[in-house]
Parts: C-alpha cells; sequence; structure tokens
C-alpha cells in the first residue's frame, strides 16, 4: 500500500550539542528517563519569582508573553528568549532587552539552563513534543501551546514525562479556565438538560490553504528564518512561500489541520464535563475532489478541506456517547429552538459576530446547553418552544466552583503560581497527565483516520467508454476505525498505525520519543 508521507533526503551539517548527546541516552522507545537523572540537577525555582524561557515569539507566542506579564503578582521575569525566525522575534526582544536570545532551542537547554525554572512553548505542531520533552528532561516546568503534541504517541509520552519527572505543566486551551466552563459544570450538576445523548462540535477552521497539492515552485529562503531549525523533526524539503509564520498548518508534515488546531478548545468542553477518555470507535467522511474526468485528487501531504468525524466515547456515568466534528463549512442540523434567521455559530457558540469560530452543543433528553470554544458564552436552551436562551444571569443556579482569578490570563497566571509553589501543590485546569494529554490523544485519533483515509492500493477496470482505466482503492474509506486507547493502535485497519507515531528526520534521532 501507498505511504502518505512526503520523504526528501536531508541536508548534512545538522549540531551534535551536549544536550543531543544526554538526551540521546535518556531517551528510548517508551522509558521516560532513569530516576538520577531529575535527583542529580539540584534546581529548586525561587520561592518569589518564575524565571521563563520563551520559545516562539510571535503570533501566539507574542500573545502568549502579553499575558505571562500580565500576572498581578509581578511574579514572572522573562529570562530568555528562543526563535529560529528573527522577525517574529524582534518584538520581544526589543519588550525584553535583558533576556539572553537563542536561535536554537536545543542551545537554550544546553547553555542556560541554569538561568530559567520554566519554559512556555508557542511553535508549529512538529517541534512541540521534542522541545517539551527536552525541557522536562532538564526539570523545568512547561506552558505548551495547544495541541500538546503532533502525533498521538507523542501526546501519551509527554503526559508519563510530566507525571515521571513531577513538573509542573499546562496545555495552552486558555479557554478551559473561564468561568464559562465552571457554569456548565454546575447545571450538569442540576441535572438542567437530563442525560447527555450526543455533542457537536464545529469550526469554521480551516483558514488557510489545505487539501492542495504541494506546491512545485520552491522560494528563497528568507534571509531571517533558519529554515533548517525550522523543520526540526520533520522530513527535510524546500521552502515554498508563505509557509511560515501561519500557513504551515493545513500540511501533515508540520500541523494537524482544522481538528488539530480547534478540537483542544471545542472538544476540550465534553471531555473535562463529561468525563471522557479515549474513544472507541472513529469514523469520518471527507469531501471529494476531482482534478479531471474520472481522476480523483490525491492530495495525502495536506489535511482536507472539509471533515466530519464521529467520536464514540464511553461517559464517566457508564453511558455511551456519540461525538461529532465537523469543520471545512460542515454544520450540524439547525436546532428547532435557534431561530431560522441566526447565525447557528453565533446564536449557539461564539456570540462576537466578528469572531466566530466555532461552537460546542450537549444534547441532552431534557434540554441543550451551548457554548463557543473553550467553553465561553454558555447558554441553556430549553424544550419549552422558545428560540431564545438562557444565559448564567438568567439560569440562576448557585456558583460553588471557585473561578479563576483573571479568566484567560488567569490559565497563565495559575501556572505560574503552581510552578512556583511546586508539583504537590499545583492548582491547573490543563496539566499534560489527567486531562490535557488525553484530550490530546482523542483529538490526534480524528486525525489518523483522516490520513488513513488516503491510504490506497492500485488497481484497473475496463470502461465502456474510456477502455482500460488505472483506479485506486480506499481500505481505510466508509469503515469504523477500533481504537485500542491505552495501547494506541487500531485493531481492524492496522495499516492506519502507521500515523501514531512519526520518524524524525535524519541527525534528529536523538530526539525521537
Amino acid at each position: 500500500m501507498e505511504q502518505t508521507t512526503k520523504q526528501q533526503t536531508p541536508p548534512t551539517g545538522i549540531s551534535r550539542r551536549k544536550f543531543l548527546e544526554t538526551t540521546a541516552a535518556g531517551i528510548a522507545g517508551l522509558t521516560i528517563l532513569p530516576s538520577h537523572t531529575i535527583a542529580g540537577l539540584g534546581h529548586v525555582p525561587p520561592s518569589d519569582k518564575l524565571y521563563i524561557a520563551k520559545i516562539g515569539c510571535g503570533g501566539m507566542g507574542a500573545s502568549d508573553l502579553g499575558s505571562l506579564m500580565n500576572t498581578p503578582k509581578k511574579n514572572a521575569e522573562i529570562a530568555c528568549l528562543c526563535d529560529v525566525d528573527a522577525r517574529m522575534a524582534a518584538d520581544a526582544r526589543k519588550k525584553y532587552p535583558k533576556a539572553t536570545f537563542f536561535e536554537d532551542w536545543r542551545t537554550l537547554y544546553d547553555e542556560a539552563s541554569d538561568k530559567f525554572d520554566a519554559v512556555c512553548i508557542s511553535t508549529p505542531d512538529h517541534n512541540h513534543a521534542v522541545q517539551a520533552f527536552g525541557a522536562i528532561r532538564v526539570g523545568k516546568h512547561v506552558y505548551l501551546q495547544k495541541p500538546l503534541a503532533h502525533d498521538i504517541y507523542e501526546a501519551r509520552i509527554l503526559t508519563q514525562a510530566a507525571k515521571k519527572n513531577k513538573v509542573v505543566t499546562q496545555m495552552g486551551d486558555q479557554g478551559n479556565s473561564c468561568d464559562g466552563m465552571k457554569t456548565m459544570r454546575e447545571w450538569f450538576d442540576a441535572d438542567l438538560i437530563g442525560d447527555i445523548e450526543k455533542v457537536y462540535c464545529w469550526t469554521n477552521r480551516p483558514v488557510w490553504p489545505q487539501g492542495i497539492p504541494w506546491p512545485a515552485a520552491k522560494a528563497p529562503v528568507p534571509k531571517a528564518l533558519n529554515w533548517d531549525l525550522w523543520l526540526g523533526t520533520a522530513e527535510y524539503t524546500d521552502y515554498i512561500e508563505n509557509l511560515v509564520p501561519f500557513n504551515w498548518r493545513g500540511w501533515w508534515a508540520f500541523g494537524t489541520g482544522a481538528l488539530g488546531d480547534m478540537g483542544c478548545h471545542i472538544i476540550g468542553p465534553a471531555f473535562k464535563l463529561l468525563g471522557l477518555n479515549y474513544p472507541s470507535e472513529v469514523s469520518c467522511s471527507v469531501t471529494n475532489q476531482f482534478t479531471g474526468i474520472f481522476k480523483e485528487a490525491y492530495y495525502p501531504e495536506s489535511g482536507p478541506v472539509a471533515s466530519s468525524i464521529r467520536f464514540k466515547f464511553k461517559q464517566q456515568n457508564g453511558q455511551d456517547l456519540s461525538l461529532y466534528w465537523m469543520d471545512g463549512g460542515i454544520m450540524p442540523e439547525r436546532p428547532e429552538e435557534v431561530d431560522p434567521n441566526a447565525d447557528l455559530t453565533n446564536a449557539m457558540g461564539d456570540l462576537d459576530p466578528h469572531d466566530v469560530e466555532g461552537a460546542t452543543v450537549f444534547v441532552g433528553t431534557k434540554g441543550k446547553i451551548s457554548c463557543g470554544w473553550g467553553g465561553s458564552d454558555p447558554r441553556l436552551w430549553q424544550k419549552n418552544g422558545s428560540k431564545k436562551p438562557l444565559f448564567a444571569k438568567d439560569v440562576g443556579i448557585p456558583e460553588k466552583y471557585p473561578r479563576v482569578p483573571g479568566g484567560t490570563n488567569g490559565h497563565y497566571w495559575a501556572w505560574i503560581d503552581s510552578c512556583i509553589a511546586g508539583y504537590d501543590k499545583a492548582n491547573v485546569e490543563s496539566p499534560f497527565e489527567g486531562y490535557a494529554g488525553p484530550l490530546t490523544e482523542a483529538v490526534l485519533m480524528g486525525n489518523l483516520i483522516l490520513r488513513g483515509y488516503n491510504i490506497r492500493t492500485k488497481t484497473s477496470r475496463n470502461d465502456a467508454v474510456y477502455g482500460e482505466m488505472e483506479t485506486y482503492r480506499y481500505p481505510g474509506r466508509n469503515i469504523t476505525y477500533l481504537w485500542d486507547g491505552p495501547n494506541m493502535q487500531i485493531t481492524n485497519f492496522p495499516e492506519a498505525n502507521q500515523f501514531v507515531k512519526r520518524t524524525y528526520r535524519n541527525g534528529w534521532e536523538a530526539l525521537t520519543l
């Protein structure tokens, strides 16, 4: 069967620093770290201030920096900055002139680990895991943007590593710390909508090129960008125009598509509030594309233009749950409670008409609860014929769960406070173990079947009009994938298991998790 990953010859000359050498000794297969590795570091964070190294300084990285440094306690300081793109780093270097700057995160860990206590990572998905794992192995606390990893295997390893090495972790799904999540938990506790029968999740993503062939024309690498370091673990390829800083998301070599970009935000509320874990079954539908008469487009390097995915979970109460994910303009059937003239996402999800990114809808036996991404703006839809939902102020359920001060900013502040307090006293909403890791695995399981959809074998048929035609068979389409979560494997279509764990580029083998 054809492989759906691109292989190219990498350049030579990737440097091997002491960090790589020591990491190679500490990582093999599913082994996390020898017990003596962390014990020998002897690094204790200060009692009153957290010194942070920031990896990835532009875009979301710039937003992260702002939130970290907005803490009312003024108990954080940016000690180091790291970015492979001088353009992305320019503003941060002006704002934090005392911070030591690095281009290579490996050099940062190797030469400056005594200057910081924690790292905040906001880089493309394909480098998340190695950068976070490298920090954990030198005893650093980690704030890592969503999704936690590029592959299921990486998410599992990060979860195990964080727990074993007792570092404080937080995934960057900042909406998880907003009041809406607490409000909905109180509504569920009050049994306002009865038993949950299904959940619908959708997003306006992708908002970048996707479902297209890899451009044939290469472009010169911008002088400010270290392309080799940006590629990191990914197979070498020539630079293409406008891939960075944003459009990498649609290519499987670097990004995790629409689902990876927003799944943790939009599936997250269901995952947390219903006590979900590994899905047991997953199936998908993907848009067809054609490039000619009877010639189906085949772009396995890129995510689909649009997709619909069904996950089957077991709820905490033991009941089965079907969760439906939709992207690329696909939406669920309009509920009868919603006015026919209303924008469906605006009505049930994000309230801001200029920022309509997605929605989560819980369908219960007595009504519905919906919210925007990250649990924002929850509302209750009653089965009473009304087309107007009730918001928290109208529902009147007393608050019983403590709110996170600062909302989305508080997601960062709680992590800072927890790093200073220590692992045993940590109080964060999205730690790798127990939440962010399993959630990311579930989200990436959806991507696994999207990629399994493109596995094909060559065949032929004799057409009455066009004669002998070369065709393909796609055994991964129109089936339900049975998922063995604990062992990270598809049991009924093993060909798709190639996407559980990828092979890193030559020269980066020491960082294979």
